[in-house]
């Protein structure tokens, strides 16, 4: 027993007979804390330095070195965005409109967990930070500017209000789908059952749904609604706006300069072009020329139908005078590069109220708006009170523009006198770093959900999290230093002791719901990925930005790409994305209508609200996909590439290498043995086979030995110890 966790966790396995296992090996400990903390396995450096350092305290300084780093921002951030609902995208309609600006809250919550925000604040900021920043909202430093951004939490929902055909039911949905991710996320319950009646299971009123809904009414009045256009806010300062009105007289003043020069050529143009006709036909034909279009006659517009040669415009001006066309065409340059010269205009996606907008709420009868009841005020849930009562918040809060309704909900939310949150918080990091909670309904602690495992540790948990100043960083250092998180995941020891104790572990505890030893997890899906990436040497480490975008390929697959077609055929083009494609998946975007088929493969979510727990399946198609898939083959390539860099000339050199890569580990006596055969193997094999000519496009095959080395590397990237972590 390391820490007060051990202490918490040991009695029920003591009266089971039982006992924590026995601390995994330093390289195993080092690739758990990377794929943990960071999502991105351990360099053969790294593995080499932890296991050589001999000091009584290398785990825990390992820890925090992790933790200090910026993929780990990149990591955990990728979890809150599960809980948040965070998608690229407006859904709802067949249209899924891109959202263009909702990378910013991504980027925001990366940011909060690397500067290990205090959990409090940053729950207070994304439901109320606009109410936290002066009106009006102009000129503003950047740190108001993120406390607009994190607001964006409550735009994660879809929003089809721009095209829906039925706005009150569309608006309506919107305001549900909010209080669902609030809710589940900040905590543990399934109000949305209570939407339309009494909840069925848990104490909680119809009316109290109705209290929360009143509490962001203000902000999603759905009689005075605004479309996700309308919830924009420039990022122009008045010196923007200056700067721009200051461009824009100098390219006017070009602009004048052209057109004046555009109507004396073509007057010249025409006057020359006249001189070929009948001396008595000009005046009819320039008057006709002259005259307005909108006001020529009948008889003038025949005219010039019949004389299309007298028809002069800037567009034709060429046919008649080359170089004065060629003299505009460089004003239009010189205009063109005036404009770029305006600041450019940015926006941000936030919720706000209107200021003195304070709507009042009704209790829908069965849910439906068009059947209002009584009014209720805005408030939180009765079940949470000792009382019993709904803790009440003001209707207006007279210090401020807009009601405060939020900020109270707010404060309110992210405070040791709500029972619930702190404790939602830490079981969904334990369920992080375990596989599950010690709640295993994360989002639902109410009657329908599991019971804690062990109820005395998810108390200590949630009441340390709150008295070490709501850090993350803090709650993962208690429970990434215990015996209970170092364990081994073996079913029985490598070295062969104490297969008594773990049989009896297997016979009493199957299911290891007493933590006798450490679960063996799948990775999720973007770190699969990423680890992909990070292994064959291609990971682009760029951080933040607006998203990778994503397309469809000739097969019907969601790839990472430029969405462009070209042709009759409308086939799909590739645009060079200069390394954007080789980014961490958390910065490619997440559009609801097209998950990446690598992620959804695995099991990332597809957003139609929100992200409780994902789920770990184990399906044909992640073979096929990692068989098949143009990205793995062109990691394979890749990784075969590095290792031929590193250990040019010995295939022995290069198979140790490449187990120090991707599992941080030498192989094994046999697996060496195995790997050298097969390589030798495939060699051969590709040797047999008729060599194409040189003009063969695609261009002839690579050498066999490279070909066998990236066979060799795909079984790699393919294989269990690729995708799960002890």
């Amino acid at each position: 027993s390391r820490t007060p966790v051990d202490a918490l966790l040991l009695p029920a396995l003591r009266e089971k007979g039982l006992g924590f296992s026995p601390d995994a090996p330093k390289p195993v400990l080092l690739r758990r804390l990377h794929l943990d903390l960071l999502g991105l396995p351990p360099s053969p450096d790294d593995t080499a330095r932890f296991v050589a350092d001999a000091a009584p305290d290398a785990y825990e300084r390992e820890v925090d070195r992790l933790l200090s780093l910026p993929q780990y921002g990149e990591r955990w951030g990728r979890h809150w965005l599960d809980a948040a609902g965070y998608a690229d995208s407006d859904g709802y309609t067949t249209d899924d409109t891109p959202r263009d600006y909702a990378y910013k809250y991504r980027d925001y919550v990366i940011r909060a967990h690397n500067t290990d925000k205090p959990f409090d604040r940053f729950i207070l900021e994304q439901l109320a930070g606009d109410e936290l920043v002066p009106r009006p909202h102009r000129n503003l430093p950047p740190e108001q500017l993120d406390l607009l951004v994190a607001t964006g939490y409550l735009r994660m929902g879809a929003d089809g209000t721009a095209g829906a055909p039925d706005q009150d039911a569309a608006r309506n949905q919107v305001v549900a789908d909010t209080l669902k991710i609030v809710s589940s996320s900040l905590l543990g319950l399934t109000v949305g059952c209570a939407q339309c009646h009494d909840h069925r299971y848990d104490p909680i009123p119809h009316t109290d749904y109705h209290r929360l809904r009143a509490v962001f009414e203000p902000a999603y009045d759905w009689k005075r609604w605004h479309p996700p256009g309308e919830r924009l806010l420039s990022l122009y300062t008045d010196a923007d706006r200056a700067k721009s009105a200051e461009v824009e007289a100098e390219a006017s003043k070009l602009g004048a300069e052209r057109a004046d020069k555009e109507g004396r050529f073509i007057a010249e143009a025409l006057t020359q072009q006249l001189e070929k006709f009948d001396a008595g036909l000009r005046p009819r034909l320039r008057a006709a020329f002259e005259t307005p279009e909108g006001k020529r006659t009948p008889e003038q517009q025949a005219l010039l139908k019949e004389n299309p040669s007298v028809n002069i415009s800037g567009g034709t001006l060429y046919q008649y005078n080359q170089k004065a066309a060629d003299e505009l065409k460089g004003l239009d340059a010189r205009i063109a590069e005036t404009r770029a010269r305006k600041p450019q205009e940015d926006f941000v996606s936030l919720l706000t109220e209107d200021p003195g907008n304070a709507p009042i709420t009704y209790r829908f009868h069965r849910g439906d708006p068009h059947q209002p009841k009584e009014p209720v005020k805005p408030g939180g849930l009765s079940v949470l009170e000792p009382s019993g009562r709904a803790v009440e918040f003001p209707e207006k809060d007279p210090s401020l523009p807009t009601t405060g309704r939020r900020l109270a909900f707010a404060r309110w939310v992210a405070s040791t006198n709500n029972p619930l949150f702190a404790r939602v918080i830490v079981n969904r990091v334990w369920m992080e770093h375990f596989g599950r909670g010690l709640v295993r309904t994360p989002g639902d602690f109410g009657a329908m959900g599991e019971k804690p495992t062990h109820p005395e540790l998810l108390d200590w948990l949630a009441t340390e999290f709150a008295r070490g100043g709501w850090s993350l960083k803090k709650l993962h250092r208690l429970i990434l230093t215990s015996t209970a998180y170092r364990q081994s995941s073996a079913r029985v020891t490598n070295d062969g002791r104490h297969p008594g104790r773990m049989l009896a572990g297997e016979r009493v505890d199957p299911e290891d719901r007493l933590y006798w030893r450490k679960p063996v997890i799948r990775l999720d899906a973007e770190a699969i990925r990423d680890s992909i990436l990070a292994v064959s040497g291609a990971m682009n480490p760029k951080m933040f930005g607006p998203p990778v975008p994503v397309r469809t390929d000739v097969t019907g697959q969601v790839v990472v790409g430029v969405d462009k077609t070209e042709g009759d055929n409308k086939m799909p083009v590739d645009v060079p994305l200069n390394g954007e494609e080789h980014r961490r998946s958390v910065y490619i975007q997440v559009r609801r209508s097209r998950p990446l088929a690598m992620l959804n493969a695995f099991d990332a979510p597809v957003m139609e609200v929100n992200c409780e727990r994902r789920q770990s399946s184990t399906a044909a198609p992640q073979a096929l996909m990692l068989m098949n898939s143009g990205f793995i083959l062109d990691q394979s390539e890749r990784f075969a590439n590095r290792l031929m860099k590193g250990e040019p000339a010995d295939p022995a050199a290069r198979v140790a290498r490449a187990w120090q890569i991707a599992f941080s580990r030498p192989p094994t006596r046999g697996e060496s043995a195995m790997a050298l055969e097969f390589l030798q193997a495939q060699e051969t094999e590709l040797r047999k086979l008729p060599v194409p000519p040189p003009e063969t496009k695609p261009p002839a095959r690579p050498e066999p030995a490279v070909q066998a080395l990236r066979s060799l590397c795909q079984v790699l990237l393919g294989s269990n110890e690729m995708l799960y972590v002890d």
